[in-house]
């Protein structure tokens, strides 16, 4: 793991261990969870849903550093549900990427039956019960932070709560800790050190990828032409933030990248 990346986990466990300091408040979470309605599978949209765009709410990056600062979830994601949005992903930390977990509540009550992925650096079980207590239908699993037990236990309890996984990885070596079919499989453009991304990334390891996994690209998707390239490929899923939200009306350009792919 590169030193930023690094930093961002720890920075996260930290965080959380102060949120839930003890096993009294893991326990009421653990109860709550257990009265929750179903979720909605994001495997079954983007499989079954024109386009297959996992549209991305996040008002800054560790790269680019501000995109959209002041985006209210309350706008955005209407506007990514109402024009056409498979799923929409949510990103919750706030030290590196300006999210909160206000974010995704807010996302829960605005989003229909669009289903949610609580996008965050996920290491403590305690963030899983909390993504599910706050509407998220799947959760990112990161395996550049997570060992191979890790990905495994958390990818289980997921299941336990009715959510699903996105098991994310950046490179080939990286599939090796996955030692089950996960719901989603997907691939980072985004290069760990210099923070580049290259959509090529994806397009050389489509190829080595086990077959019959839901893939799903992540990062660096500019155009449309570039969601062309990468269904060509083999993936079915787009994650896509940065292109979206850079602009002045993020549900129009969603709109457009989904009339130009299908």
């Amino acid at each position: 793991m590169n030193d930023i990346l690094s930093k961002m986990a720890r920075n996260r466990r930290n965080e959380v261990m102060a949120l839930y300091p003890n096993d009294t408040v893991l326990q009421k979470m653990i109860a709550d969870c257990n009265q929750l309605p179903p979720t909605f599978s994001m495997s079954s949209s983007l499989r079954n849903t024109p386009g297959g765009i996992i549209a991305e709410f996040k008002r800054r990056s560790p790269s680019k550093g501000d995109i959209f600062p002041m985006a209210d979830a309350a706008e955005v994601i209407p506007a990514y549900v109402n024009n056409g949005a498979a799923g929409c992903s949510v990103l919750t930390d706030t030290r590196f990427f300006g999210g909160s977990t206000v974010d995704l509540a807010i996302a829960r009550k605005l989003s229909n039956n669009v289903p949610l992925l609580c996008k965050d650096f996920i290491v403590t079980p305690a963030q899983i019960y909390e993504a599910r207590l706050l509407g998220a239908s799947a959760i990112l699993l990161i395996a550049a932070i997570l060992t191979s037990e890790e990905i495994t236990r958390y990818n289980s309890l997921a299941h336990s709560l009715g959510m699903e996984t996105l098991v994310e990885i950046h490179d080939f070596i990286e599939l090796d800790k996955i030692t089950f079919t996960p719901d989603m499989l997907g691939v980072n453009n985004r290069d760990l050190f210099s923070f580049h991304t290259d959509i090529t990334h994806s397009l050389d390891l489509a190829s080595r990828l086990p077959s019959g996994i839901l893939l799903v690209a992540e990062s660096g998707i500019k155009t449309p032409d570039d969601m062309l390239r990468l269904r060509d490929a083999g993936f079915t899923g787009f994650l896509i933030g940065e292109a979206f939200m850079s602009t002045y009306d993020p549900g129009a350009t969603l709109k457009k990248f989904i009339h130009e792919t299908i």
